[in-house]
């Protein structure tokens, strides 16, 4: 199984959207510790949205396109902002 999954900076309300075959919440953690220089700088974080897939290039997919122009005001329609 795989997740997609809407994280927003407490710090600063970027949002950051991800895919990954963990838990979401052991992610989020990880997120949390600030294991890249992105998420250090950016953290803490909260958890805003998942979707769920069978097939890990469907959730790929599902990101890259969460990540473009009409993904974003997806997001902004589904999230109420």
């Amino acid at each position: 199984m795989y997740s997609v999954y809407v994280l927003q900076s407490l710090r600063n309300g970027k949002r950051y959207v991800g895919y990954t075959s963990q838990e979401v919440k052991v992610r989020l953690r990880q997120h949390n510790r600030g294991q890249n220089r992105w998420a250090n700088q950016n953290r803490p974080f909260k958890l805003l949205y998942v979707e769920q897939y069978i097939d890990k290039k469907e959730a790929q997919q599902r990101e890259k396109f969460l990540k473009t122009g009409a993904g974003r005001r997806e997001l902004d329609e589904l999230l109420g902002g």
